[in-house]
């Protein structure tokens, strides 16, 4: 049975040190599986790709706003900001499946430029 709090825990920990301390080689190393499925059709399996995606945007920055968890499932919804010009940034929902070990070893996302306008008054988070 899942920890759903450790796995809430784990993931927004691989974020924040992949992603805020700009160290995606550790965080690999602390929190992904031995395996890496990933969803995003833009993005092979395994780790390196995380890497060199982290490694390609030096200033890339993740604000989780919300962290959902269901048995092996965690979800993160957060404002992502590719840069120091990326003023609006790109809301990003995060799917990420957990193993009995607690480690990641899937990933699906959903990304869309954060509206400049919208047609209702509902913010995004």
């Amino acid at each position: 049975m899942s920890d759903v709090e450790a796995n809430k825990r784990a993931v927004v920990g691989y974020y924040e040190l992949g992603f805020n301390e700009h160290k995606p080689r550790e965080a690999v190393e602390r929190y992904l599986g031995s395996e890496y499925i990933q969803h995003n059709p833009q993005a092979p399996d395994g780790p390196d790709a995380f890497i060199g995606f982290v490694e390609a945007f030096p200033e890339v920055h993740v604000d989780i706003r919300r962290v959902v968890g269901d048995g092996d499932v965690v979800v993160t919804h957060s404002l992502i900001k590719f840069s120091s010009q990326d003023e609006r940034g790109t809301v990003a929902a995060d799917f990420f499946r957990l193993d009995d070990d607690g480690k990641i070893v899937e990933h699906w996302d959903v990304l869309q430029p954060f509206p400049e306008e919208s047609a209702n008054d509902h913010p995004m988070f």
